[in-house]
């Protein structure tokens, strides 16, 4: 090795485009700015979404509805689904856990058990809300509920 072939690493050099070294170069002349308008001054920026006076895509679609920012959202789970689980599974106990692990509950989700089907297991549920339907079936089965 000596210094006739001496080269920079793989990826280090980029192969800058110079621009604005006369007109031989082939950017010369305006730069590769074009002639006129703002885009040729310096200092030029657009606005994020400008579409170059098109009306912009966001102002084009139609806005409709209403989402509150302090909504909180539950994950609904079913009394069917409960009780298929305690007959598959054997569970005496239904907590948050089991239903994530179970793939039923994500790990920030909150959870809501709803009254629709039939509970039959004797249950103790664990949950961050309950309909009333719910609550009732849950205690006409012999089970408890718990508010997280």
């Amino acid at each position: 090795m000596n210094l006739s072939n001496l080269k920079p690493a793989e990826g280090a050099v980029k192969n800058k485009k110079r621009i604005g070294r006369g007109t031989g170069s082939g950017r010369g002349g305006t730069s590769t700015r074009g002639h006129k308008g703002a885009g040729s001054r310096s200092g030029h920026s657009t606005k994020v979404g400008f579409e170059g006076g098109q009306m912009p895509l966001q102002r084009r679609v139609p806005k409709v509805g209403f989402k509150p920012i302090n909504r909180v959202e539950y994950v609904g789970v079913n009394l069917d689904v409960l009780q298929r689980l305690a007959e598959d599974f054997a569970l005496t106990t239904v907590d948050v856990a089991a239903l994530q692990s179970h793939g039923l509950a994500s790990k920030n989700d909150l959870v809501k058990i709803l009254g629709r089907g039939e509970l039959k297991a004797k249950l103790s549920v664990k949950a961050h809300a309950f309909s009333a339907s719910a609550q009732k079936a849950i205690e006409a089965a012999g089970g408890s509920i718990e508010n997280l």
